[in-house]
């Protein structure tokens, strides 16, 4: 591959991965990279995906090529489920080569891929294989999204310890503003408490602030 390809989780279900997808696509993009996004497996959508979508929007483009011949989304299933359950639905099992080639070609053309998964690192895409099993056969490095919700600091730390034990490399934690808790105090020191842990326990991974939107519910996953 010529560019590399950077798998998108999140600690949990509507923690603002695509936000931080699209956000992080448009940021680099003007720092110069040539930069695309792919969506592993859409659910819930019918021939296109919302989440490719959104991030168009956060950047600011129109359609690519690329997702005009659906390489950024390569598998889309109905059913607003996890994969392993929405493949069930829909009676087709996921085509992991064609996702597989579909990550391939677009890292032959671009310089980096933001590949973003389907909820956090332990959802199952089969009832054999977890998400975080597929980064590890791939050996993606994780951009892990988190917050400063109470509760995100054990979503967190459950996610990197998994990442630890896979072996898999973080290259950032990317900590999403848009979903402080109401309490600032709360949300402070789980900033700072998260911040600590990772330079002590991930010291090579990038810390990225995911900054505020005025109009978050349409962009947020």
């Amino acid at each position: 591959m010529s560019g590399p390809v950077y798998f998108v989780s999140g600690i949990d279900t509507g923690i603002g991965k695509t936000f931080a997808t699209g956000y992080l696509a448009k940021l680099w993009s003007e720092h110069g990279k040539k930069v695309i996004t792919q969506k592993l497996i859409q659910t819930g959508n019918v021939d296109i995906s919302e989440d490719i979508q959104q991030h168009r929007e956060i950047m600011g483009m129109g359609w690519f090529p690329e997702d005009m011949t659906k390489l950024t989304m390569p598998e889309i299933f109905t059913y607003p489920a996890s994969p392993h359950l929405a493949t069930k639905i829909d009676a087709r099992e996921i085509d992991f080569q064609k996702i597989a080639d579909a990550t391939l070609q677009l890292a032959e053309k671009y310089d980096v891929v933001l590949l973003e998964g389907a909820g956090g690192l332990m959802v199952p895409l089969t009832t054999e294989l977890l998400t975080i099993d597929y980064i590890a056969q791939k050996k993606f490095p994780v951009i892990l999204v988190s917050s400063g919700r109470l509760g995100s600091i054990n979503h967190t730390l459950l996610s990197l310890e998994a990442l630890k034990i896979r072996g898999l490399p973080l290259y950032a934690l990317a900590y999403n503003l848009n979903d402080e808790s109401q309490d600032a105090i709360i949300s402070k020191d789980t900033s700072e408490y998260l911040k600590t842990y990772l330079a002590q326990n991930f010291p090579n991974a990038q810390w990225i602030d995911i900054p505020v939107v005025q109009h978050k519910d349409p962009l947020m996953d």
